[in-house]
Formats: C-alpha cells, structure tokens, sequence
C-alpha cells in the first residue's frame, strides 16, 4: 500500500492497513480480530440498519517531537461510548478494552500516521458500536459488534484554524428536547443533514442550532460544541441536549490553567454580540474560529442579523489555546494534566 500525501490530507476515507472488530454475544465479548478488509458481513436485518442502534467516537493519535505516539484521553471517549450505549440498550467494551484497541489500531497502522512536521495532521480513530444480529421489532439488540477504525487526516473545513461563516437554524433542529441529543449516536447526525446541506448552498460552513425547547438559547453547532471569549472569560452553553464535547471540556481546563474564568451556562442569542472571539471545537478541529455569524428568521430567508468576529483569523485567546492543548497533543510541552496515552 502506497505511503499517502502527507502535504494534500484532508479530512476523509482512506484505506489503511487494518481495522478491528470484537463482538459480544451470548454475554461474552469475542476475541479482537484484525481484518484487511473494509467491508463487513451483516445481516440486513440488524438493528443498526434499521433503528439506528448505533453510536460511535472520535479521537486522534499523534507523532510527537521526540518521535513518541500519543493518543489524547483515550479513556474519556470510553465512558462516553458506555454512556452512548447505555442509552441505546446494548453492550459497550470495558475502557481497557477500549484503549488497548486504539493502541493496537494505531500500531497496526503506523505507516498511516502522519509525521510530526506535517502541520494539522494526525490520525484520527473512530471507535464504532453497533446492534448486529437480526431483528425485525423495535427493541435494543442483543448483539453488538465494536469496530475500531482509522485514517490519516488533515483539517476538517478549510485549513487548519481558517476562520469560516456559520449560519443559525432558527427553523430546524438537531435533537429534541429529552431526547438523545447528548449521546453521540448516528441519529443525531442524520437530523442535522437536511439543514447542513441547504447551509452548504447558502455558502455556510456549518450551522449553529439553539435549544429545541425555546430557541432563545444557543445550544451547539451541527458537528461541535460552541464557545464565545469576553474579556478573560470562556463561555460554552449548559444545555441537556449538547453533547458533552471531551475537546471542549479540555479547553475549559487549560483556560482555569491560564488564568481565564470559565461559565459553562446557558448563553442567550442576544449575547452573540458581545463575544469578541467565537468558534466551534470538536476531535476533528480543536477550535475552528468564526468569523461570521448570521442569524436569520428562518434558515431560507433572505432577512439576515450578522455578527462579525475579528479580522478572519483566529483570535488571540482562543489561538493561545488552541496552540496548548495541540503542544499537549505533539508531545511539545509537558502533559500537566494526565490526558496523553502512549502507544509504546
């Protein structure tokens, strides 16, 4: 297999070497199984086909400066993949299983890891749970299949902290209220696709929804959490239907570690105008800065309230930041924190 473009990467498929997959049935996990091929052997009739009993994560492995492999928090996407599927109703691997099959996706697949010089590249681990065996009612599965995937990648929109414009979804939503909107499970994806790709028309790099039981707060964007920077405080929304972001809660950490304060609280629409710095952060990006925000009545009309942050690059504070925790990730400064997981 040809060593890929580490200069053209963006964020998309490419075949790897391997990938992993271990199945729990009859109350036991199986052993974990390397296989070269992509493509798996599935009943049409499993429940992830058709009931979207499903849930995965994200999380990135690193080439560091002293030539060592990182994979940050590995143990964090554990528990929320447990959290996932308990929601769900099916059975989620232990965090040990977990993390030593990241390690191993990742060693079996060394030759995809870009290099430490590459800037904004990474390796980027999908660690995927699905209901397998064949069913025909609405009821959770009692098998389930766990994949740990991988791929080399680059930045998720753009380049690698290009400020991008967003657009508020008054008129659609992503999750419901009560609903499974802090789990991270396919559906929640699936219902922001219709107003993404109408966004994606409108020249949008991603939507912005607010909370589905007033629309008077922001909630999150279609693929991340979302922070605003007044003075020296971080601010991200407290809502039930935000996925709990690990980037996010990350940068609230090393934000306390710099001297800022930190709200996590609901954020009214109105204070969009007193942010001076706004952006998303995510696995896939860190933090993707925004520099235009345009809210509208509805999604299709041409009335519009724009919000502009900055000059169309990234802040100050929210590049200083997103410089720690990737220095964290590089192996560039110390780990104060314990996040790193080496793959030795």
């Amino acid at each position: 297999m040809s060593t890929p473009n580490w200069s053209n990467l963006t964020f998309s498929y490419s075949k790897t070497n391997t990938i992993l997959r271990a199945v729990y049935k009859d109350g036991a996990w199986s052993e974990v199984e390397s296989l070269t091929d992509d493509n798996l052997k599935l009943s049409a009739f499993a429940g992830c086909l058709h009931y979207a009993i499903e849930c995965f994560e994200g999380l990135k492995a690193f080439r560091g400066k002293d030539g060592k492999v990182r994979i940050f928090r590995p143990e964090e996407n554990a528990k929320r993949l447990q959290r996932s599927a308990a929601y769900l109703g099916i059975e989620a691997p232990s965090v040990e299983m977990f993390v030593d099959m990241c390690k191993r996706v990742v060693k079996e697949n060394i030759d995809f890891l870009p290099p430490y010089e590459v800037t904004g590249a990474s390796m980027y681990i999908r660690p995927t749970l699905i209901g397998s065996n064949p069913q025909l009612g609405v009821q959770s599965s009692k098998e389930a299949t766990f994949l740990m995937l991988c791929a080399p990648v680059g930045a998720y929109v753009g380049g690698a902290l290009d400020a991008v414009d967003v657009v508020i979804a008054r008129n659609y939503d992503r999750a419901a209220p009560n609903g499974s909107g802090s789990y991270k499970v396919g559906g929640n994806y699936a219902c922001s696709l219709y107003s993404l790709n109408m966004a994606h028309k409108l020249g949008y790099k991603a939507v912005l929804y607010l909370d589905p039981r007033t629309r008077v707060h922001v909630d999150e964007f279609n693929s991340s959490n979302f922070f605003g920077i007044k003075g020296n405080t971080y601010v991200t929304p407290e809502s039930p239907s935000i996925l709990p972001s690990i980037t996010n809660k990350s940068l609230e950490t090393v934000a306390r570690h710099l001297g800022m304060e930190v709200e996590r609280r609901p954020v009214p629409v109105e204070e969009l105008a007193t942010f001076e710095e706004v952006g998303e952060c995510g696995t896939a990006v860190v933090i993707t800065p925004v520099h235009k925000l345009v809210d509208k009545p509805t999604l299709e009309s041409e009335e519009e309230t724009v919000y502009t942050y900055g000059d169309g690059k990234c802040g100050p504070k929210s590049l200083k930041l997103y410089n720690y925790i990737v220095s964290i990730q590089k192996g560039e400064i110390e780990d104060p924190f314990g996040w790193i997981t080496f793959v030795e």
